[in-house]
Parts: C-alpha cells; sequence; structure tokens
C-alpha cells in the first residue's frame, strides 16, 4: 500500500463509517438495546447508506455492495466459531469436560488455594494455544474455570474473562499460535518481504504472555464484576444444599463389605450417611461397627451437584421408587424412560395447601401422576432421618425430580408443586464421553496437522456429533448463539467499510504525518497503540491484513528493518481484549459469564496498555534500536 496516496482528507463515506462506528460503541457500552438488535441495526444502515452513496472502483462499480456488507454471516471464522460451540456442547452433554476438570483440579489436591489452581490451569491453556486454535482451547477450559469457581463459591465471571485473556496470550508466542499471526506471515510473502520463522517472535511474545499472565492473575479478576445474581446462577449459589436421597446396594456393589466410620463411606465421597434399613431393622449412628450388605437401603445426604454426578455414573443408583432394586436391577421399568434417552433434573416445592402435604411418595402416586422420579428431597426447616419413601411431605419441602423434558414442563400445570424455573439442568449421558471425546480429538487433530482447515474439521465434527448419538438436533441448535452470530457479522461489516473507504488507512497515515523526526522507537511505540485500539473495533483479521503493508512501508521510510513493525502488527492485532468484538474467544465467554460491554472495557483497557509498556521497552532493546 502506498501511504502517501491516503494524503487526503478523506471521503464523505470514510467519515459517515467513523460516525457509524462511534454510534455504534455508544450502544454496546450503553446498552440502551440487546447486542443483537444493536449488530442488526448496525447492519442495516451500512447496507442503506452504502446503497444510495456507494464506494466506486476506477470503472464506476459499486465496492461496498450488499454481498460484501454480508459476507459476515457466511466467514468462515463464523462457521467455526458456531461449529466449535456445538463440539463443546457434545463434550458438555456428555460430562467428559467435567471429567477433565476433576483430574485438573485434582493435580493441586486442594493445596495451591485459587490462585496457585487458576495459575496451573491458565498456563496449561496458553501453552496449548501456543500450538492450536484459541476457540477450542477457550471452549475445553470453560466448565473447567466454572467448576474452579464453583468449588471456591466464586462467581465464574471473575474467571472467564481472564481465560479468554489468556489464550489470547498463548496464541501471540509462535506463528500458528492465532490465525492473525498467518495472515501477517501471508501478507509479508505477498509483499515478497522475508517471512517469519516458526519461532521467530517467540521470545518477545514470551514477555508480552508473561507480562500479561501477571495482570490477569493479580488484577483482572479484582476488576471484573460479580455476575451470580441472575436467576442461572442460583444453582451454583445453592450448591450447598442438602438433599435426603436413598440407596439401595446391590449384590454386585463396591460397597458390599464397606464400613462407614464416622457415617463417611470412603467409597461414597461427598456423601453423609444418615441412617441405614436393613429389613425392618433401622440402624443409626455412630456406624463404627456396620459393615454394608446387599439390599441395605442407605439414607444419605449430599447436595444436588453429588447427587446429579452419582446419577450420571449409575442410572439407577437414586431410584427408590422404581420398586425392589435389589431384587430386580434389569426390570423393564429400569429399562424404560427413566434410564434411556434425554434427561433433566429439576427442583419443585411442594406448595402451601397442596393436597401432597401429609401424604408419602407412594401414595401420592408421584411416579404414575407426573412420569417424574423423585431422587432426594430437602426440608429446610430440620435434617429428615427417614427413608425417602417414608418422609411426609411438608408445605416448602423442595424435591429433586428426573423426568425427561416434557414431562418436567408439565409440572408446571401440577397446582400441587411449584416448578423452580431456574433449576432445570440437562444430565450428562457419558454413554456417549467416547465418542464425544474421539470427535473432538479428531477435529483438533485435522485442523492442528493442516489436512483440513479449521471451519471444515469443526463443522464436520459438529455434524458427527449428532450423527452417532451425543447430541440431539434441537441440542445442537440450543448451542449456536445469536449473540454470536449478529456480532460477528457486524463486525466484520464495520472492518469492510473501514477498510474500503480508507479509514484505517487515513488514521495509519496520518499517525505517519504527526510523527515526522521522531525516533523509531516512539513511532514503533505508537503505532502498536493505533492498531492495538483498532483491533478492538474492527476484527483482527482486518487489522494484521490492513496494517502490514503500512507497517512496511513505515520502516522503508525510516530506514530500518521491517521485522519489529511487522512484530507490532502481530501483537497489537492481537491485543483485542477491550471489546466482545475484538476476538471470537471474548465472545464465547460472554454468554457463561453473564458479562456486559462494558466488563472488557474495564478489564481490557489497562491490559492494553500494560502490553503496549512491555513491548515499547522490550522490543527497541531486543531489535537493537
Amino acid at each position: 500500500m502506498d501511504v502517501g496516496a491516503i494524503a487526503g482528507g478523506g471521503s464523505f463515506q470514510m467519515w459517515m463509517t467513523f460516525a457509524l462506528v462511534l454510534g455504534a460503541l455508544a450502544f454496546y457500552i450503553g446498552e440502551r438495546a440487546s447486542m443483537e438488535l444493536t449488530s442488526l441495526a448496525i447492519i442495516c444502515v451500512l447496507l442503506v447508506f452504502f446503497h444510495f452513496f456507494p464506494v466506486t472502483d476506477p470503472s464506476g462499480a459499486s465496492i461496498l455492495t450488499p454481498v460484501h456488507i454480508l459476507q459476515g454471516f457466511a466467514n468462515p471464522a463464523l462457521i467455526a466459531v458456531l461449529a466449535l460451540l456445538v463440539l463443546g456442547q457434545g463434550m458438555m452433554q456428555t460430562g467428559l469436560l467435567d471429567r477433565g476438570a476433576e483430574i485438573l483440579l485434582r493435580l493441586t489436591g486442594g493445596r495451591v488455594g485459587l490462585i496457585g489452581t487458576l495459575m496451573l490451569l491458565l498456563v496449561v491453556a496458553m501453552a496449548v494455544s501456543a500450538f492450536l486454535n484459541n476457540i477450542p482451547v477457550v471452549v475445553i477450559f470453560i466448565p473447567i474455570l466454572q467448576a474452579l469457581a464453583q468449588r471456591y463459591n466464586l462467581s465464574a465471571s471473575k474467571l472467564l474473562i481472564p481465560l479468554s485473556y489468556a489464550a489470547v496470550l498463548g496464541g501471540m508466542t509462535t506463528l500458528i499460535g492465532s490465525s492473525t499471526n498467518l495472515l501477517v506471515n501471508s501478507a509479508l510473502i505477498e509483499m515478497k518481504t522475508p517471512p517469519f520463522a516458526f519461532f521467530d517472535f517467540s521470545i518477545p511474545g514470551l514477555v508480552m504472555a508473561a507480562t500479561g499472565l501477571v495482570y490477569v492473575l493479580a488484577v483482572a479478576p479484582r476488576l471484573l464484576p460479580d455476575r451470580s445474581s441472575g436467576l442461572a446462577d442460583n444453582l451454583n449459589v445453592g450448591a450447598g444444599r442438602h438433599f435426603i436421597a436413598q440407596m439401595t446396594v446391590l449384590a454386585d456393589s463396591d460397597l458390599v463389605g464397606k464400613g462407614a466410620p464416622g457415617g463417611h463411606f470412603s467409597s461414597l465421597p461427598e456423601k453423609t450417611l444418615r441412617m441405614v434399613y436393613r429389613g425392618d431393622e433401622a440402624i443409626l449412628p455412630p456406624f463404627e461397627d456396620y459393615q454394608t450388605q446387599a439390599s441395605d437401603v442407605l439414607v444419605v445426604a449430599a447436595t444436588r451437584q453429588v447427587l446429579t454426578k452419582t446419577l450420571s455414573d449409575d442410572p439407577v443408583a437414586l431410584h427408590p421408587e422404581l420398586g425392589d432394586i435389589a431384587a430386580d436391577a434389569t426390570s423393564v421399568e429400569l429399562s424404560g424412560r427413566w434410564r434411556e434417552g434425554e434427561q433433566v433434573v429439576a427442583e419443585v416445592m411442594v406448595a402451601p395447601a397442596s393436597e401432597f402435604i401429609g401424604l408419602t411418595l407412594s401414595k401420592i402416586g408421584f411416579r404414575y401422576k407426573t412420569q417424574c422420579i423423585v431422587l432426594g428431597i430437602q426440608r429446610r426447616t430440620r435434617m429428615i432421618r427417614s427413608r425417602l419413601t417414608d418422609i411426609r411431605l411438608e408445605a416448602g419441602d423442595v424435591l429433586l425430580v428426573q423426568g425427561q423434558p416434557e414431562d418436567v414442563a408439565h409440572l408446571r400445570a401440577l397446582r400441587d408443586v411449584v416448578l423452580l424455573e431456574w433449576s432445570t439442568e440437562e444430565l450428562p449421558a457419558l454413554r456417549h464421553a467416547t465418542r464425544a471425546g474421539l470427535i473432538f480429538l479428531a477435529v483438533i487433530g485435522l485442523a492442528a496437522s493442516g489436512i483440513l482447515p479449521i471451519v471444515v474439521s469443526a463443522l464436520c465434527g459438529a455434524a458427527a456429533m449428532v450423527v452417532v448419538g451425543v447430541l440431539n438436533v434441537r441440542q445442537a441448535f440450543q448451542a449456536v448463539d445469536a449473540k454470536i452470530v449478529t456480532t460477528i457479522a457486524a463486525a466484520l461489516a464495520l472492518g469492510v467499510a473501514l477498510q474500503e473507504t480508507g479509514g484505517a488507512a487515513y488514521l495509519a497515515h496520518t499517525l505517519l504525518v504527526a510523527l515526522q523526526g521522531q525516533s523509531v522507537s516512539v513511532v514503533l511505540s505508537l503505532f502498536f497503540l493505533l492498531v492495538a485500539g483498532l483491533s478492538n473495533v474492527i476484527s483482527t483479521k482486518t487489522s494484521a491484513v490492513l496494517f502490514t503493508p503500512i507497517a512496511v512501508d513505515i520502516a522503508s521510510e525510516l530506514g530500518v528493518s521491517s521485522v519489529p513493525f511487522a512484530v507490532a502488527v502481530v501483537f497489537a492485532a492481537n491485543c483485542s481484549f477491550a471489546s466482545p468484538l475484538g476476538y471470537q474467544t471474548n465472545l464465547l465467554v460472554m454468554g457463561p459469564g453473564h458479562y456486559k460491554f462494558v466488563d472488557f472495557a474495564r478489564a481490557g483497557v489497562p491490559l492494553i496498555f500494560l502490553l503496549w509498556a512491555a513491548f515499547t521497552l522490550f522490543a527497541p532493546w531486543y531489535y537493537g534500536f
């Protein structure tokens, strides 16, 4: 690109594009409308404006046609993001990622605390991001960080933005760490400038990543708000509440012959034994001499999370209503609707004046009336010490129920109970965990090896999740976030408009003119800051493509090597921390973290300036200025 060719004052279309960018940011930050509505409005305004005020090429043909403005909806990056969301849903639906979280969290053994565990996880995420696309890395680690937050009774909003930042920082360290890096390298090749080798910018990249990691660990969580007040987070808030549940010991159970000193089974972690029924005999604490026998009925207290995990591991472990499990563990009923197919768990509260008050579950015929089974009962006033099927219900009792989605939904129409809407949660289908894991590994392997582009492998993997039964079509479409679709499309449309109207190049040229006579270090530093700022408005890919030629031209005019300026584009274009529009990983964590637009600015702007300072101090020394 000829920088001198952009010396004019700019066109009417360019200045209107600037105005639209500023207006869009004001709406995003002020949250005057939803992000989806704002994004669609941006696209519509661009379509109408450039229809009446077209940008034309020398032949008079319009450059910014609807095809160019709307191409973001078919952008491979967007398709890849959506496909990876479906893959992530499959991994979560099977409970596979929860197991991965348990393994990683178990490595610390609770000995190093929250900061030590968080450091381990983020360092691993950064290391993986150096060699794999950042998007699947974040998809993998989102549930792991959610599990960590739950363990330490912390809102996930404190940890998920740091995860996105860590993945981006790790991607700065190698040539293949980010698609942005590859785009810069491709632009250098097109300009017949020596390209990067694999580790050419790894040393300054590691300095940048280490600096950013300190900030992400020590500062970012303090700047981020607690977003756990919404109904969707009440599950985590109430995770410490205990339900009374019932388990029948089968003849082939590992519990046979085991003791429970102090009421705690080593084979039943996180459950407390309240009493035991052996035939007509009730065994009460202490359980110092007690040894489990087949057919014993164990009355235990545990949190919903623990009970759900138990049910995922063994579909019949918590089904006391299904009759004599010990006598016939393979009965038709057990292989029916409560064992096969899509299942959800939810909480219902016994309503005041309910006809259920004073009756047991068997007297009510709850299973036959609702087609749902009761897994546990919670009574807020006192801890119950009785067999689940013998408990007489009281007003305010909370029942943990399991059933198919449509059956649980029908509980809304039952006047005797109140369905707690926020409590509905799909039960992990562990039987499909191996399939989901193999599909995901195949997607990553094909993409990382270069056999298939990430968009092709991810899309095929998403389809495979449905074909092999890991997800159904409804679950797959539920994973697709409309916010991600519209915001990425709007960001790409704005980037195209800025590029084709000459807006971004005009800003870069203005910087060069303003800094005439300044040292190379000053020009390099401020050039970094300009690119970093624009990468949070336009896509990182657009920033990489647009500013690489400008970086080479600036270096040529200054009579220095183009390498440090090209490296500046790599790092600065990746500094998309202050906006969810800047990078797809920010959009991935936006939903699970319940973030607002301003949260990214609050945590990201200081990080951008910190990395700018680190680059300004280190790059001139490293490159010999």
